[in-house]
């Protein structure tokens, strides 16, 4: 019998390091990780659908006298075979069944809650369709494929405001914090430097009333965002001002003047160095002199009171004029506490924020809060005080999810562990000292279009979506149910009614944007198919809202989004394809393979790493030339650095591309000598090779 497997020849320049991945692994692995089929109950991880259900459950009624508790979830096996779906026009899918416990309880005289009896029960919920071995489902006969969706990841942005500049061409920034389910947060500055919050995009707040609302005072306020300084007013015409490191800069009114050498350290009118504090501090002067002047104007952190009377003579976060300055000195006030406000580092905008706020207490702050968000209704203390711990607090009704937190602690530098998935009151004052910063030039901008902001929603998280809004109709419906029973003979499945999960899963796999018939065309247009990615659908963008920067290739896209295949028409951009040897990896960000160099010579070891790593490293082109010890050749290798390319010497380089067809996906990888063809007509080629 003749050899029917032919040698494949590479007539490629580089020889092959790494083999192209298996292709469909992502769209497998999301589904796998959605089902957990073959792991343990008890050793299941909270994703997919054991966090759909423990996300819902436990149901308890509204008079507190029973609740539904979930135990655990098991699939069985399909009944039918995917090719007998295919002829019969059948779903291909397994049964899906819940084990749970009915807790019932009784009161007693005194209304306290006794655990009566429990009854445990498994309940049929539906039929879960499968994935079949090649990555795509079977509905009613037809195969569909689900194509995974690129959306914003969760997390902080901070932003010029489109549109709105001041009249100096000043740019107004913004802060906006996205979870995956709750209120969004916006800080902004407006056009006179003052900050302010909107929830859910309502009518704008003075930020300081959120603030105020988690129970910070306007003396903690100031502290928080400005360095405090101590001045002592020793006599009528003696004042010192405590020295530390907020001086350095600062223009000195007086010599200062090492007390025991009479060595001059910094002479009147010029600028406090950090030098001169380093001296200062070796020769322990505690504080310098500070004239009138420098005092008038500043302002002060608390209350200034009348020792003798208790009147208050100046309120706190108001500046001293002359005549309350010459009444403190009458009264003999000793120490002043002042805000350092230098218009470079500190500016005054959120000392003026806190002017414009007229709330005083923490409860008034929630009363403002739920004023802007419930018109029209009585505000009481109990109901605001619910409604703002909801908001962003409750972790049934906000997610940040493990990403968002990720990126938060990131951007502002922070170690929260990865499951507090609320926000934290730590995490609002952050954002508003990093708002506060970007004003003085402190701090970088958010480029949305970068893929370090931007992440993948597989099949298993879009299902699972779907999944919990079915759950949550059918958790309204049980409560109904459960007042409405005598519940001394119910067992749970007379309480449970599963046709919303299902039917929310069907609607999903039938009509949603995302699902889409299978393009069996050949076998590469079902590839490209099932790898495709879609800023389309459920929560992204819309076709005539997307504008050119999303729709434009961006450097993050090398080794990770083919920069080539894309539909010509509207979608333009919208869908895209992953590259041919891009992961992705658990956070659902694309990681693109490069091998380690160490000291100029190129190494076997291969890492992947996703954009917001891959950034800071110097890497080399595939067809860098090497010996055959593996050295980097010639006096200087072309890399890119960030987003650019430059002529860097052998031994700078970190890392080293994988393939010269790591920058394509799979479609545009087919052509021949793709590097001799015009963009455009090498877009056409990938599209028309499916055909």
């Amino acid at each position: 019998m003749a050899k029917l497997l032919r040698e494949r020849l590479n007539f490629g320049k580089v020889p092959p390091v790494l083999d192209v991945p298996y292709l469909v692994e992502f769209q497998k692995r999301s589904f796998d990780r959605f089902l957990q089929k073959d792991t343990d109950s008890a050793k299941r991880t909270d994703e997919g659908l054991q966090a759909a259900f423990s996300s819902v459950f436990p149901i308890a009624d509204y008079n507190d006298t029973a609740s539904i508790e979930f135990i655990s979830y098991a699939l069985g096996e399909p009944k039918i075979t995917p090719r007998e779906c295919l002829i019969k026009g059948l779903n291909f899918a397994a049964p899906l069944k819940i084990k749970v416990r009915l807790n019932i309880y009784e009161k007693d005289e005194k209304g306290k809650k006794i655990f009566k009896e429990s009854r445990e029960q498994e309940v049929y919920i539906g039929d879960m369709p499968i994935m079949t071995e090649t990555g795509s489902f079977i509905i009613n006969g037809t195969e569909r494929v689900i194509v995974s969706q690129l959306h914003r990841s969760p997390g902080v942005y901070f932003a010029p405001d489109k549109g709105k500049t001041h009249a100096s061409g000043r740019l107004l920034y913004t802060a906006r914090v996205i979870p995956v389910r709750g209120s969004w947060l916006d800080f902004e500055f407006d056009s006179k430097d003052i900050l302010y919050v909107r929830i859910d995009r309502r009518r704008k707040l003075p930020a300081t009333v959120v603030l105020k609302a988690l129970g910070y005072s306007n003396e903690d306020l100031l502290k928080t965002f400005y360095p405090v300084e101590e001045i002592h007013l020793k006599d009528k015409e003696h004042y010192t001002r405590a020295v530390s490191d907020v001086l350095a800069g600062i223009r000195t009114k007086t010599n200062i003047i090492v007390p025991a050498t009479k060595e001059l350290i910094a002479k009147e009118g010029s600028k406090i160095s950090k030098v001169a504090l380093k001296k200062m501090e070796a020769a322990g002067i505690k504080e310098i002199s500070i004239t009138r002047d420098e005092i008038i104007g500043r302002v002060t952190l608390r209350d200034i009171v009348d020792p003798t009377t208790g009147e208050i003579i100046l309120d706190g976060n108001k500046e001293i004029t002359e005549e309350i300055f010459y009444k403190m000195l009458s009264i003999k006030i000793d120490t002043l506490h002042l805000l350092f406000i230098d218009n470079v580092n500190y500016l005054p905008s959120f000392r003026e924020t806190l002017l414009t706020d007229k709330v005083v207490s923490q409860e008034d702050a929630l009363k403002e809060i739920y004023k802007k968000l419930r018109p029209g209704e009585p505000a009481t203390a109990g109901a605001s005080r619910e409604l703002f711990a909801g908001l962003f607090f409750d972790p049934k009704r906000y997610d940040l999810s493990p990403v968002g937190r990720l990126k938060i602690n990131e951007k502002l530098g922070m170690d929260t562990p990865l499951d507090v998935r609320v926000l934290t009151d730590h995490d609002i004052v952050e954002i508003v000292r990093y708002l506060l910063n970007l004003r003085t030039g402190k701090g970088e901008m958010d480029d949305i279009d970068h893929l370090g902001n931007r992440r993948i929603r597989g099949i298993g998280e879009l299902i699972e979506n779907q999944f919990r809004i079915g759950l949550v109709r059918m958790e309204r419906a049980i409560k109904e149910k459960m007042t409405l029973t005598e519940l001394d003979e119910a067992m749970p499945h007379d309480l449970i009614n599963a046709k919303p999960v299902m039917a929310a899963v069907k609607e999903f796999f039938g009509s949603s944007q995302l699902s889409q018939f299978m393009d069996q065309t050949n076998p590469l247009s079902e590839i490209t198919h099932k790898r495709r990615l879609s800023a389309l659908g459920p929560g992204g963008l819309t076709r005539e809202r997307a504008g050119f920067e999303v729709r434009d290739v961006h450097p993050t896209h090398y080794g990770r989004i083919c920069p080539i295949e894309t539909p010509e028409g509207p979608n333009i951009g919208l869908i895209t394809s992953l590259a041919s040897y891009a992961k992705i990896n658990d956070y659902g960000f694309i990681e693109a393979p490069y091998r380690k160099i160490t000291n100029g010579r190129v190494t076997e070891e291969i890492e992947y790493l996703s954009a917001i790593e891959g950034e800071v490293y110097i890497i080399a082109e595939a067809t860098s030339p090497v010996d055959k010890k593996g050295n980097l050749m010639g006096e200087a290798v072309s890399a890119r650095v960030g987003g650019d390319f430059k002529m860097v010497s052998p031994e700078e380089v970190q890392y080293m591309d994988v393939s010269p067809k790591q920058i394509v996906g799979v479609s545009a990888s087919l052509i021949p000598f793709l590097e001799n063809d015009d963009a455009n007509r090498a877009l056409m080629g990938s599209n028309m090779q499916r055909q």
